[in-house]
């Protein structure tokens, strides 16, 4: 997929670095500079780690979440003496490495403390939400985030079962939830507890909230023809995303559109290469130096 940024130099921002693949991918086009983010100590670790041991020099990796992308940019930026971003890129959601670290408590297939947090530092735990939060909230954020149709019952449950014992592991939260759903649909492809445990995600992290503050300040670094990836794996990010971007079209001030109408999806080698890339969706937007027409040609009539 960074296909899309091929052959362009300039300054770079990777707001999820992750296992470092794609800021690695950017710092090898010819004149780049990539700023990267990320908040989890482990991908920290890791991150600088592999930085020193490829003496990379054009990768800026910094301790924070892309909520505080502003600031970050305005003083790489100013480094590098730009005005602005020729690309950015977010690949949303979990890792490879949340999923396979079982202490993390993001997956239901080890047990594990119920924390889920991608920077332990700071914010509730999954476990405090569950043992603190009224029924009522526990059911709105299973079925906000999650979509769970039995949103209610399994936040019934959970009320019920905390005055007994507190709710602390992934294996007692996906029990838990298997026994709401009826016996035929208990032990599916699909495990009952998956959408609930990504709304705990979601919502444990801020992702949607820092996602919807995030995406209008990066856009609004782009310098012109600058491109703007975000890689989304469900259905809430790529929503948003595709909301969000819709809306950029129509502000006069900041002429940014879709390279195409539908999402990028990953290419058969890809998905070969990485499973979990399947699900994956890309939007891109390009800020241009006009104002989009019917007439996709009228811009060059302008100028004559």
């Amino acid at each position: 997929m960074l296909e899309h940024f091929e052959n362009r130099p300039g300054l770079y921002a990777d707001l999820t670095f992750g296992a470092g693949g794609h800021s690695l991918a950017l710092s090898n086009i010819p004149g780049a500079q990539v700023l990267s983010f990320d908040q989890d100590p482990d991908a920290l670790k890791n991150g600088y780690q592999l930085i020193k041991d490829k003496k990379i020099d054009n990768i800026t990796l910094v301790d924070s979440n892309f909520e505080n992308f502003e600031l970050h940019a305005e003083e790489f930026l100013k480094k590098h003496n730009s005005d602005g971003f020729i690309g950015a890129l977010m690949d949303l959601g979990v890792s490879s490495h949340h999923f396979d670290e079982a202490l993390r408590g993001f997956s239901f297939r080890h047990e594990a403390p119920l924390d889920m947090r991608m920077n332990p530092r700071s914010g509730k735990s999954v476990a405090e939400i569950l043992n603190e939060f009224d029924e009522e909230d526990i059911a709105n954020i299973i079925w906000e985030y999650g979509e769970e149709k039995l949103s209610r019952k399994i936040a019934r449950v959970i009320a019920h079962e905390r005055k007994t014992a507190p709710i602390e592991t992934t294996t007692q939260l996906a029990e838990l939830i298997r026994g709401c759903y009826p016996a035929a649909k208990r032990f599916g492809k699909i495990h009952p507890a998956t959408k609930t445990f990504q709304a705990l995600r979601i919502a444990v992290n801020r992702e949607l909230d820092v996602l919807s503050d995030t995406l209008p300040r990066v856009a609004s670094k782009l310098v012109m023809n600058g491109r703007f990836a975000v890689i989304s794996f469900h259905s809430l990010e790529d929503r948003l995303a595709k909301i969000i971007f819709k809306d950029f079209e129509s502000r006069e001030e900041l002429p940014l559109y879709k390279t195409s109408k539908k999402p990028i999806l990953p290419s058969p080698r890809e998905i070969f290469e990485n499973s979990r890339s399947r699900s994956a969706k890309m939007r891109l937007l390009e800020r241009i130096p006009y104002k989009r027409e019917k007439n996709k040609y009228a811009h060059l009539a302008n100028k004559e």
